[in-house]
């Protein structure tokens, strides 16, 4: 390796292409956003004008974060391939969302998926339960996981003091989002696609030609013992015997192949409800355009298998007595955690493998796909906080309040972030990408049974659907409270594990069936014995309605027993159909007055502006706000369509659908040929 620089691992080569791909992609995320800030619409949704590309990128990069290149790769050293069914599954779920999920979220007009709950179901408790657990699921695994991981990575190539640094890579990540927007975010997210895969791949190929070929790595991989497992008394460490099993034993394995089940639960809850991901596909100009983007992404995700997994079990044979270690103390040492360094699989391949420069712009890209993530969680977390909880507090709330509150709010998560690292340094374990998916199976199965009963029943109900949630949080919440209130005794330990069976011996894939099953019989039972919805108030919302040209019924006024009104414009406090039919009659009966109305607003318009300070000017522009919209902002309030065209040409639908074949017969390939 070549000199160090400021007592880091990196030449003073790496620290440049760091700086110059960083000042880059700040450069493109501002410039791209400079025309599409200045509404609520542009900043939450990117005025719903994206390209396909740019919105497959950004799906991708929202989901692989640095999380996925030291989980994935952890967990490929630690086991083997199995881990990979996460991301070939992830494929065949982006089929659905495309087709079943999307065109009803579209048709219906909705910013975040909270709101899509509440005009499904009426009233505000549901919307509020999702939008409160949604951002502390978002702060406590999806931020706490990606910081985690991004530290591993600080950590071991640039010495820095971890509080400093991360705190550095949360400002700019909130530099993109509150100044520009799901635009900035996406466009960011597209550049940073494109480097992540061509770092990848270079990384890759060095590896395999390290290690001497694919064939090598499966013949060295089981001989990848370290040398206190292997001159010692004990089995620990030993690499399991199915390692290049896709499927495993359905009470053995470790992902046992029955629970892909609970796998897909907990990836349609998460590809097709969770705000991040939808957020990104409901900023496409049109249906073809968020399908096609959803679907180029589904391409993509058959990636990580050959980019992270095979380069962490790579690293593992390369360097076993680090990555593969087994002895408590020595695993404390080498990466600060006594239960094992397969985490620093990855990190330790860029570091040793790659030459200077190269290795500057892989340990960019790692910290971009931390940013990546970052920045769309923010991004989602914002407009989930204010659209979703700040409406309700202030229910007559400006379109310019509303985009105050949810820049605001990002500098909230960053705080928030920060004074949780101290919990992420003491909760670091050796297969960070597994510790995630357990918190999932406890938490998103009641979601997901929620959202797909009210997409395709429209029977269901605003009471069965919040009693199956609160019956599926409490039991999920008691399931992570046993299992994390014991602590498992470390391999090789002669004491019993004191973890009770029910718990131990109910793999957390075979959990998320069951709280799925327990959720939907509560769902269904609970909204049998209560009143149905008018068919009126779900137009657009379900499945079967998704083409339906009907006026959509306001389901709060249907519920309070005034349902003599119908909406074709779902706003905050804003006119329906009669108010708007008597505002156009007076003014037709009384043109004079009228017509004062309108020169009075062209005078208000053209009263002279005092000039703002240097200062509140540059606040503005942070804010997308200008002298030209500030007052129209300031006026009214949001407006929610119910109402968007999901019509395709039939050239794009048959090209649409041969992209989603294939991407099926591919993933059943690579499914095929591992298993």
């Amino acid at each position: 390796m070549a000199e160090s620089f400021g007592g880091t691992n990196l030449h003073i080569g790496d620290i440049c292409v760091i700086v110059a791909y960083f000042a880059f992609v700040l450069f493109v995320g501002l410039w791209t956003s400079r025309q599409n800030r200045g509404s609520a619409g542009g900043y939450f949704l990117a005025g719903r004008n994206m390209n396909w590309i740019p919105v497959g990128a950004s799906l991708f990069a929202s989901n692989i974060g640095s999380l996925h290149f030291v989980g994935l790769a952890g967990s490929g050293a630690a086991s083997g391939i199995a881990i990979g069914i996460y991301e070939l599954n992830a494929t065949y779920i982006l089929i659905i969302l495309a087709y079943i999920f999307l065109p009803v979220y579209l048709a219906s007009g909705v910013y975040t998926m909270p709101q899509y709950l509440q005009q499904r179901y009426g009233g505000v408790r549901i919307q509020i339960f999702l939008a409160v657990l949604s951002l502390l699921m978002s702060i406590f695994t999806k931020i706490s996981a990606d910081l985690y991981s991004g530290a591993i990575f600080i950590e071991q190539s640039l010495n820095w003091d971890i509080y400093g640094a991360i705190s550095l890579l949360l400002g700019v990540a909130a530099v993109f989002t509150v100044s520009g927007g799901l635009t900035a975010v996406i466009w960011t997210d597209f550049i940073q696609t494109i480097i992540m895969l061509v770092g990848a791949f270079v990384l890759m190929i060095i590896s395999f030609q390290e290690v001497g070929g694919f064939n090598a790595m499966v013949e060295k991989f089981p001989q990848a013992i370290s040398n206190s497992t292997l001159y010692g008394n004990d089995t620990c460490g030993i690499p399991r015997g199915d390692y290049m099993n896709l499927f495993r034993d359905a009470s053995s394995g470790d992902l046992p192949w029955p629970g892909i089940a609970g796998l897909m639960i907990n990836s349609v809850w998460y590809w097709c409800s969770d705000q991040v991901i939808v957020q990104r596909a409901l900023a496409a100009r049109s249906y073809t355009h968020a399908k096609a983007g959803t679907l180029l992404c589904g391409f993509i995700k058959l990636l990580p298998m050959f980019l992270l997994v095979f380069p962490g079990m790579i690293a593992r044979i390369l360097f076993t007595e680090t990555v593969g270690c087994s002895d408590p103390d020595t695993c404390m040492e080498v990466c600060g955690s006594s239960t094992g360094c397969s985490n620093i699989a990855y990190p330790t391949l860029v570091l040793n493998l790659l030459p200077a420069g190269a290795r500057g712009m892989m340990i960019a890209v790692m910290l971009a796909a931390l940013m990546s993530s970052l920045t769309s969680i923010f991004n989602s977390s914002s407009t989930i906080f204010a659209m979703d909880v700040w409406i309700h507090i202030r229910k007559k709330a400006s379109e310019l309040e509303i985009m105050i509150v949810g820049r605001v709010f990002v500098i909230v998560l960053v705080v928030i972030s920060i004074v949780w690292i101290p919990v992420i340094k003491a909760s670091q374990g050796s297969q960070l990408f597994v510790y995630i998916q357990e918190i999932s199976s406890f938490l998103q199965p009641p979601l997901c049974a929620v959202f797909v009963l009210g997409l395709f029943w429209p029977r269901l109900n605003e009471k069965g659907a919040f009693s199956a949630l609160v019956v599926g949080f409490i039991t999920g919440i008691i399931r992570f409270a046993i299992q994390y209130s014991y602590q498992s005794p470390p391999c090789g330990s002669e004491e019993p594990d004191p973890t009770p069976a029910i718990v131990k011996d109910f793999h957390y894939l075979y959990f998320a069936i069951f709280l799925w099953a327990l959720t939907t019989v509560v769902a269904v039972v609970a909204t049998l014995l209560t009143k149905p919805v008018d068919e009126r108030c779900i137009q657009r919302l379900t499945w079967p309605t998704r083409h339906s040209k009907e006026p959509r019924l306001d389901i709060d006024k249907w519920l309070a027993g005034r349902s003599d009104r119908k909406l074709n414009v779902r706003t905050n406090g804003t006119r329906d159909d009669s108010e708007l039919k008597e505002m156009k009659t007076n003014r037709d009966a009384d043109p004079e007055n009228s017509r004062a109305t309108d020169l009075e607003d062209d005078h208000r318009v053209h009263i002279p502006r005092v000039k703002s300070s240097v200062p509140r000017r540059a606040l503005n522009w942070i804010c997308g706000i200008d002298d030209a919209n500030k007052n129209q902002l300031s006026e009214h309030q949001i407006e929610f369509q119910d109402m968007l065209s999901i019509e395709e040409t039939p050239g794009l639908q048959r090209l649409t659908a041969l992209m989603a074949a294939l991407l099926a017969v591919l993933t059943a390939f690579v499914c095929g040929f591992f298993a």
